[in-house]
């Protein structure tokens, strides 16, 4: 099989000839340190191409406009700021910043002026076709984070604040909330078009003990904006498969998730939930990426203790396909470069179906 057969064959629930496989960071992102590390371990060559990575990702066109959003928070020389106007200050950790909310102090009637990025806008798509298809003459599937709701919200509003405009039922919130669906629909729509094979959504809805906000909280605001934005791909594309990421404990959610229209969830985080009973649980409706831990095992663990998780996995979620395994997110600085080279080593030697 080639990458793209055992990717798409995977998520289909199918078997494969083995489990498929990629490192978090290959789809949004390493962290500096990480990826100073592979630059240097790899030799120079792609990590994509020195693991034979069965996924990877790519960029669409960069926009056009010039917003100045100095107006709207205290950024300095020290921030990035982001085509939504979100500021990050960022240390070499990458995710963790300081978060500049540029919609903190708006009042509602400014917030329907506020300029918006223009990610559904054609010229920002017009190369996606050919960059897609060079990656499936590679062999590879293509998959791109098209984007999120409820984070994008709180970055820009503020955690407090949108929770707050939220519960009081602030109709400017909602006018927040729809404005960033329609253009991460529109997104979708392009990508869709464009051929993708797994477009990836996601929002960070849940702790490691639960949900972040009430289940009927969640399906009032968020399910039917996400299911929105999964009918607009399919709706061009029927078989395009739909990848939600969220951190922490989404069981309660996984229902749900499945009505809106996901096929893959993302990362079923094993320090909160037991893949292997996800996969008993919701096996027959959805695939999984992800499960091996990046806060014990990657970091912490042997060589030994990684290539045990990865096998471990394939006796349990792995069964009858449905898995893509890889670290549950973007590996962390402490990660040893021993263990990187276990995991992809584990999956040669426990990985084949």
């Amino acid at each position: 099989m080639t990458s793209r057969e055992r990717v798409l064959t995977a998520f289909q629930r199918k078997t494969p000839d083995r489990v498929p496989a990629v490192l978090y960071g290959e789809m949004v992102g390493y962290v500096p340190v990480i990826e100073e590390l592979l630059a240097e371990k790899c030799g120079g060559v792609p990590p994509k191409d020195f693991f034979k990575f069965d996924i990877t990702s790519f960029t669409i066109e960069p926009t056009r406009l010039s917003t100045d959003f100095s107006s709207f928070a205290a950024y300095d020389g020290n921030t990035e700021v982001d085509e939504w106007g979100v500021g990050w200050k960022k240390g070499r950790y990458l995710h963790y910043a300081e978060i500049l909310h540029p919609m903190k102090d708006l009042a509602d009637e400014d917030i329907k002026a506020y300029p918006f990025p223009d990610l559904d806008e054609a010229y920002r798509y017009e190369n996606a076709g050919e960059r897609i298809a060079e990656i499936h003459r590679d062999g590879l599937a293509a998959g791109y984070f098209a984007g999120s709701i409820f984070e994008t919200a709180w970055y820009m509003r503020g955690m407090d604040q949108l929770l707050i405009d939220l519960m009081s039922g602030n109709e400017a919130a909602s006018y927040l909330l729809d404005r960033i669906t329609a253009i991460v629909a529109g997104s979708a729509r392009f990508l869709a078009r464009a051929d993708l094979d797994l477009l990836i959504l996601g929002d960070d809805i849940a702790m490691q003990t639960g949900m972040m906000m009430s289940l009927d909280f969640w399906r009032l605001h968020f399910k039917p904006r996400l299911k929105r934005i999964i009918s607009a791909a399919k709706e061009i594309k029927p078989e395009i498969l739909v990848f939600y990421h969220s951190d922490g404990n989404v069981w309660d959610a996984i229902p749900g998730l499945i009505d809106a229209g996901v096929d893959v969830l993302n990362p079923v985080q094993p320090e909160c939930m037991d893949p292997a009973e996800v996969k008993a649980s919701f096996g027959d409706s959805l695939s999984f990426f992800g499960t091996v831990s990046v806060q014990e095992t990657m970091p912490k663990g042997t060589p030994e203790d990684v290539k045990n998780e990865v096998k471990l996995r394939m006796e349990t979620i792995g069964r009858g396909g449905g898995l893509l395994l890889a670290p549950s997110h973007v590996l962390q600085p402490d990660t040893p470069w021993e263990n990187i080279l276990a995991f992809f080593e584990a999956i040669e030697e426990f990985g084949y179906y």
